[in-house]
Formats: structure tokens, sequence, C-alpha cells
């Protein structure tokens, strides 16, 4: 009877040591895989935090229950593919490729692992082929395309400035989502510009190194202002964007929040750091079992509109009260 009873202690103790054993191993195996591509953390630091509160609403912390492999290319998307592929060789659960570049770059990498994008433009840039059904291994939150945006913004411009018969467009070939998308951004304001009663003067900037040219073409075209069509180069140059501009006197509008926040006149767009926010229900979604083909992409409706008036007086303008109305954020 001592020996059974010594054999019934040891299968307890062996069952009680087995338990938390088993509980590390179920833990363990529940710790989510993200790969994170970047093309310039350091400027895009505001997205990233975005994101991991998201992940974080989701009750995914980083070193707990969830590990994300960062990979940067330090501003130069000729190493975005290369980095996507990283990734795929560690062999995470998903990638968050934040905009259209990025997701490019995932999918020429994979078509197998997930790819959630956070701020792209699908369907023009051949990323999907149905927003309702994208089919494949890639969704997410899509932008509106620069078709739209660029005679949106035309218009504001037109708006700001109402006397203004030639406006310059400056844009980045191969800098935003390839190049369907850029034809589609150039025919949008080919079509807006006669309704708004401008001509357009499109101008290139394919690096740093043309900007200064850039402008002396648009100054020597006699411009009166000026429309920057969304790149990364560009928001990664943007102080150097509006010095330029106020350098050359003219007033222009650009893609987002943070060139009105370095001097810029009006920027209008999405809040991209609310898309990465978004960006991380996807990504729930998947490490819970759901097919990135079956996820319907969204699209964002709200926009943002910002007025820089120190620019505006030192441009000598006068911003209508009903624009200003119209803006989420005025800085005076």
């Amino acid at each position: 009877m001592i020996v059974e009873r010594r054999a019934f202690l040891s299968v307890i103790a062996g069952g009680l040591l087995a338990a938390p054993l088993a509980t590390e191993a179920q833990q363990a195996a529940k710790i989510a895989r993200i790969g994170y591509l970047s093309l310039d953390a350091a400027t895009s630091a505001g997205n990233r935090e975005a994101f991991l509160q998201g992940l974080r609403d989701l009750d995914y912390v980083e070193g707990r229950n969830v590990v994300i492999q960062y990979r940067d290319a330090e501003g130069k998307p000729e190493r975005l593919p290369a980095l996507a592929a990283e990734l795929v060789a560690l062999k995470v659960d998903v990638i968050l490729a934040g905009g259209t570049l990025h997701a490019l770059a995932a999918k020429q990498a994979t078509r197998i692992l997930p790819i959630v994008f956070a701020a792209a433009e699908p369907v023009s840039s051949g990323l999907v082929t149905s927003l309702a059904r994208p089919g494949g291994n890639v969704t997410g939150v899509s932008v509106f395309t620069q078709e739209e945006l660029v005679g949106k913004r035309l218009e504001l411009l037109k708006l700001a400035v109402p006397g203004v018969s030639r406006v310059a467009v400056l844009w980045q070939p191969g800098g935003y989502g390839g190049e369907r998308a850029e034809r589609d951004m150039l025919k949008g304001a080919e079509v807006a510009a006669p309704v708004l009663g401008v001509r357009v003067q499109f101008v290139e900037a394919r690096g740093p190194a043309d900007l200064d040219g850039a402008f002396s073409e648009m100054t020597g075209a006699r411009a009166g202002a000026l429309t920057v069509v969304t790149s990364s180069m560009f928001f990664n140059e943007r102080r150097r964007l509006v010095g330029l501009a106020a350098k050359n006197r003219l007033p222009a509008v650009y893609g987002g929040r943070e060139f009105v926040d370095a001097g810029g006149l009006i920027g209008y767009g999405l809040n991209t750091s609310a898309l990465f926010r978004h960006a991380a229900t996807y990504v729930d979604k998947i490490l819970k079992g759901a097919k990135p083909g079956d996820l319907p992409i969204e699209q964002p409706t709200k926009f943002e509109l910002m007025i820089n008036l120190k620019t505006a007086k030192a441009l000598g303008l006068t911003i209508s009260p009903s624009l200003l109305q119209r803006a989420d954020q005025v800085i005076e």
C-alpha cells in the first residue's frame, strides 16, 4: 500500500508539474509574429505608434503576446523588395505594409503570407482587382486615388487664390503607386483644370536634387500656385518644399497636416495615423483565422483641411471666411 500511495503521489506531482508546462507551451503558441515594413521610420514614427496603439486596443502587447519584426528602408524605395523578402523568410504571420509601394514590394515577395496595407491605392496600383472582393493575400484600408484628390486640391487652391490662372503640379515619377496610378493623377488634373478655369503645368522631380530646378521651371512658366502630389520623397523633403514655395512666393496645397505644421499654406488629405490604427483590426482578424482575400477593403470617409494663416499673410493672401469655416484646423 505504501508503494501504491507513493506512486499515486508521484502521478499527482507529475500532473501538477505538467499543468503549468502545458499552460506555458499554450501561451507560447499564442504569440503572434507581425512583420512591419516601413519606408522611413524616422518620418513615420507617428504611424507606427498609431498601429501599436491599435494593437493594444485589441489586447496585443509587444513583448508579451506579439513579436514585431521591423524592417526600415531608410527612405530608399528600392530597398523595400529585399526587406519584404526578409520578413517572408522569417515566416511572420502577417505583414503590415503601410503604403502602396510597401504593399507592392510585399506582394512581390509572397503570394501566400497575408499582407495588410494601411494607406494604399489598391485598385489603381494593381494590388487587387476589387475592393469588395480583394482575393489573394492582400487587404487593408484604401486611400482615395490621386485622380480624385488632385482635383479637390486644385479646387481649394482656386478658392484660396481666386485670381490664379496657372497652377504647377509637382509630382515624382514612380514615387507613389505605379504607372496606372500616375496616369490617373495626370488625367484628374487635366479634367479638373478647365472646369476651374486654370491651366496646369506638370513638373517632375525624381529626387531631392531635382527640387531647385523644378521650382525654377515653375516660376519660369509664371505659375501662380502649386499643388504637390503625394509621395514619400516629398513627405521627407516637406520642410525644404515649403521653404522653396515661400521663397518663390507660390501659394501651395499639400497632402496633409505635416506640411502645414512645417509652414505650408493648405493641407488636404487623410489622417494617416488613424488609418494605421484601424489597420490593426485587419491584422487581428487575420491572426484569428480570417483570410485576407475575404476581408473587404475599407475606404475612409473623413478628410482633413488645414490652413496656415501665418503663411497666407506672408503671401499677401486673404482667405475667405467660407473656406476658413470648412477647415478642421487653422494656424494663426
